[in-house]
């Protein structure tokens, strides 16, 4: 059940029929709340659907009726979609998301859709309208976000694979707390189609699953260029072919990393350099010096975006309505009830970096930082195959803790940020309890950087 591409092995050999799986699943209790649908009705039925044609021979994937669960704010017509907020409690989507026509298309089987934070904002899927996500490690601790209960799902063994978003680290940093495998492929790889708006110049659907050769697979399914967004491109299939490290040159930013990981952190990340170096990597130190500008130009952007992305929930259009005398009343108070406090703080920053007389001071300086962030990437690139940081600045923090400091928790996505300032693809690998190992790529460099993960994973490191 932990190994997709095995487990399709065996569903098309006949040795596993669909319909146990999904017993399986169905038997066991959501005790880290990693769902907030499930749909037992629809599985069953889809799964017979999939295992007649896996019965004829007709084969659609290497995935084929391997189980899936996707993230709430991927929009499913046969889910509601909530974003785990009030405000889209009963929305059910008219259509796929193009991720999901193409997983369905390759006869893997959803099963329901995940929890997550509200709106994906939030760093420890603790803001959710349904309650917090648990990890499956340690159920006293985050399982981190804002894609934690996909993260969830697979670490506690509910699916080999999930879907989630990554619009600052949303799918690393929760891959990596729950021990687990997290991709965010290079802006534009994957169709944003269907997906609800958190930051639209940042947001990427990823992918988490227990091991990189299962994440590979599903990358090579859900990617490429689609009609329905103009920012997908075409990319090639990723090829899991190298043996070895010899000759890999990386780039890693030490100085910055051990002035803001904790000690835990920097205690595996230091024996993943060494593994690596073991490996055959070439690696060498180097000066960051945009370090500075990474979260406050991330959360000025991010911010500035969401407020206007969220603008559309006004109780009128859709989604929650709150009673008022007036229309301004309605919509007044239809986002003070429907909206979670994460996401009125967030709305709030951004109207203001927005605003006339700040546009300036706030937004536009924040477009250059990212641009000077970028250029740095590139010059770094031209001598390197990949940039090596830690996931996280922490190892997954205890429920509550993060919220009483959301300073705390914003610092915590200072390493992944950068990846969804350059729409560059980042890859995080277990390296430890609660932590991972995050390999930032060339733009459609996700081949380069699987093929790292996937020989520092087999080299079965113990920390």
């Amino acid at each position: 059940m932990n190994n997709a591409l095995l487990l399709s092995e065996k569903i098309q050999s006949g040795e596993i029929k669909i319909a146990d799986v999904l017993n399986e699943i169905f038997s066991k209790p959501d005790e880290y709340n990693a769902f907030i649908s499930l749909d037992k009705e629809y599985a069953f039925k889809r799964a017979g659907e999939i295992q007649k044609r896996i019965d004829s021979g007709d084969i659609m994937s290497p995935l084929s009726g391997v189980p899936i669960a996707i993230k709430d704010n991927i929009c499913t017509a046969d889910f509601n979609t909530t974003c785990a907020s009030k405000m889209l409690e009963s929305f059910r989507a008219p259509y796929n998301a193009t991720a999901v026509e193409r997983i369905n298309a390759a006869d893997m089987l959803v099963i329901g859709k995940t929890n997550m934070d509200e709106f994906a904002m939030g760093s420890t899927s603790e803001t959710s309208y349904f309650g917090a996500v648990k990890n499956p490690l340690d159920i006293t601790r985050s399982a981190g976000g804002s894609s934690g209960g996909s993260a969830a799902a697979v670490s506690g063994g509910f699916v080999p694979l999930a879907l989630g978003s990554d619009t600052g680290g949303s799918v690393r940093q929760p891959a990596a707390y729950c021990s687990c495998v997290g991709l965010k492929p290079t802006y534009g790889a994957v169709s944003r189609y269907g997906l609800i708006a958190y930051a639209s110049s940042l947001d990427t659907i990823g992918i988490t699953g227990n091991n990189v050769k299962d994440v590979a697979a599903l990358y090579n399914i859900i990617s490429g260029v689609d009609k329905k967004d103009s920012t997908s491109q075409n990319c090639k299939a990723v090829n899991l072919y190298k043996s070895d490290l010899k000759g890999i040159k990386l780039a890693l930013p030490y100085k910055m990393i051990s002035e803001n990981a904790d000690s835990a952190v920097l205690s595996a990340f230091d024996n993943a350099v060494k593994r690596l170096e073991e490996l055959g990597a070439n690696v060498k130190e180097i000066d960051f010096t945009s370090e500075a500008l990474l979260l406050p130009a991330y959360y000025i952007i991010a911010s500035a975006e969401a407020s206007s992305n969220l603008a559309r929930y006004d109780g009128i259009r859709f989604g929650y309505r709150a009673q008022g005398d007036s229309v301004n009343d309605i919509i007044l108070n239809s986002r003070s009830e429907g909206f979670g406090n994460e996401v009125k703080k967030r709305i709030m920053l951004g109207s203001y970096v927005l605003s006339s007389g700040y546009y300036d001071k706030y937004y536009l300086k924040a477009l250059k930082a990212k641009n000077k962030i970028c250029s740095e990437m590139s010059e770094i690139f031209k001598g390197f195959d990949s940039v090596i940081m830690p996931t996280s600045t922490v190892i997954a923090p205890l429920l509550d803790e993060s919220l009483k400091n959301p300073l705390t928790m914003y610092k915590s996505d200072l390493f992944t940020v950068l990846a969804n300032l350059c729409g560059l693809p980042g890859v995080s690998v277990p390296c430890g309890k609660f932590t991972g190992l995050q390999l930032i790529g060339k733009p459609f460099g996700e081949e380069d950087i699987l093929n790292i993960a996937n020989i520092f994973e087999g080299a079965k490191n113990e920390f």
